[in-house]
């Protein structure tokens, strides 16, 4: 089965270092897979995450593509053939050397996790530069069209100052940003307006250090899980 992403966009991409070590990757896909990943976005098995008033403010739907250190795709049934087909590549020992090329990063034995998420109207992520134990993030997006006015961006930050926007990525299908974790690798998704019929949709690839545990899905999580409305 011929791969669905664009593995040499990702080895051969750019990596910034201003204001931290980044990259944007677009063209991930064919014109006819970015059009069935987007028809196809999952909608199944999410859970509500949010928090407020501590050191982030977050406030979306996620759902779990690839459990923690682990190559078995979750709820695959409810997967279409494209979505299984971008979970097995992200398994790859190639997606890994790509991302490892481009980020100057080791990451053959990294524990990886993959997480597909909704950011709903007034969904938003608040400024952070992620926690230690993670390595590299991979941000894909899955929106056919999208209004930068409507909040849902990421916004690159020179600090942990929400309005020190350094540059944004909007959430169009085909769209990436790599995040290569330190101190000052601040970041932030921009809220989504109140009036937004249409979920920002993403999908978040984390490595982290060896021996982490999943903060998204932590050990014995029983939280209620549940259909995400299709717009």
């Amino acid at each position: 089965m011929r791969p669905i992403l664009n593995m040499s966009a990702l080895k051969h991409g750019a990596l910034k270092t201003d204001p931290f070590s980044w990259a944007e990757i677009s063209n991930l896909y064919s014109p006819q897979d970015a059009a069935a990943l987007a028809a196809s976005y999952p909608h199944d098995h999410f859970k509500t995450v949010t928090g407020y008033g501590g050191e982030k403010n977050y406030d979306y739907e996620v759902r779990a593509l690839l459990p923690m250190g682990s190559s078995a795709i979750a709820y695959e049934a409810e997967l279409s053939d494209t979505w299984r087909r971008l979970a097995r590549d992200l398994c790859s020992d190639a997606y890994r050397e790509a991302l490892g090329a481009l980020t100057d990063c080791d990451l053959r034995h990294a524990p990886m996790e993959v997480n597909v998420f909704h950011y709903g109207p007034g969904a938003n992520l608040g400024a952070h530069p992620d926690l230690p134990d993670k390595r590299v993030t991979h941000i894909l997006y899955f929106n056919e069209s999208w209004d930068r006015s409507h909040g849902g961006c990421l916004n690159i930050l020179r600090s942990k100052d929400p309005s020190a926007v350094a540059a944004l990525v909007e959430p169009l299908v085909g769209n990436s940003a790599v995040l290569v974790r330190s101190d000052n690798s601040w970041h932030a998704v921009s809220p989504v307006v109140p009036t937004q019929r249409i979920s920002r949709r993403s999908v978040t690839v984390t490595f982290y250090k060896p021996g982490s545990e999943s903060s998204m899905w932590p050990p014995g999580d029983t939280t209620p899980l549940h259909n995400y409305p299709r717009n």
